[in-house]
Formats: structure tokens, C-alpha cells, sequence
């Protein structure tokens, strides 16, 4: 089997919403949005040569699978945005269900990931946007 039907497979059977896969080795979560990819980036995991499986990608975690160096992606549902990204930067892929946005969890407008990375291109800065969202949300709940 190869390493992106391995990583479909583990989402798909247990509930994974991102899986990376290269060999014998694994990265996985069960978290949403950005947070598995920033994780992984975080804590200075080398993705380079990962496939990846994810339920939801949309240009902010297109732009971080670019700069993780990933070679091969499979989503459930991608935006418009992220193909244009994954196309531009040679990155593999395949999807279930393509959409014009990637909507916030209310229903009512875009992700503010989506947003943050609008007009972004380059895959650093983008992380860059990505972390001061994330930091304004914790922000805002502690407030």
C-alpha cells in the first residue's frame, strides 16, 4: 500500500482528522483546523517526503504543508485557495469534495485561517499569520 492510501485509510478507520506517513513513520491527531500542522511544526518535526491525509484543507494549511515540505496530499474537502497553492509549489493531490472557501465553524463566514492568509503566498510568513491568529484567539478567550 502506498504511504497516501496508508494515511487515508488511518483517518478514515480511526477517526483521525490528519494523519502524515513516510515509511514506518507516523504523525497523527485527532485535532482541527491548523492546530495538527502547527503542532508538528511546532515541536520541529521533519515532514519532508510526508503524505498527508486531511479532513478539511484550506490555503492556511496548504501554505503550512508547503513549508513542512510534504510531497503528496489527500483531503476530504479543499478549497479553491489551497489547490492553487498546492499547484503552484508541485504538492500532489487528490480530494473528495471541492469548495470555493473554507467557512467558519458558525456557518456565517470565511475560517479566520482562510482569512489570515488571504493575500499571503509565502509559506513562512503565512505560519507567521497563522501563530498571531491563534495568539488573538487565546488572547480573546483569557480576556
Amino acid at each position: 500500500m502506498i504511504e497516501i492510501d496508508v494515511a487515508k485509510k488511518l483517518m478514515k478507520d480511526c477517526f483521525y482528522t490528519c494523519v502524515l506517513c513516510k515509511g514506518d513513520k507516523l504523525h497523527i491527531s485527532q485535532k482541527s483546523g491548523v492546530a495538527p500542522m502547527m503542532e508538528f511544526i511546532e515541536k520541529g518535526i521533519d515532514l519532508k517526503g510526508f503524505s498527508v491525509s486531511d479532513k478539511v484543507v484550506g490555503k492556511a494549511v496548504a501554505l503550512l504543508f508547503v513549508l513542512a515540505g510534504v510531497t503528496e496530499v489527500y483531503a476530504e474537502v479543499i478549497s479553491k485557495h489551497a489547490i492553487a497553492v498546492l499547484e503552484k509549489n508541485n504538492i500532489a493531490f487528490s480530494f473528495e469534495k471541492e469548495v470555493d472557501n473554507i467557512i467558519n465553524r458558525k456557518g456565517d463566514g470565511l475560517c479566520p485561517m482562510e482569512e489570515a492568509t488571504l493575500n499571503i503566498d509565502d509559506p513562512k510568513e503565512a505560519y507567521e499569520a497563522i501563530k498571531a491568529k491563534l495568539e488573538f484567539f487565546k488572547a480573546q478567550k483569557q480576556g
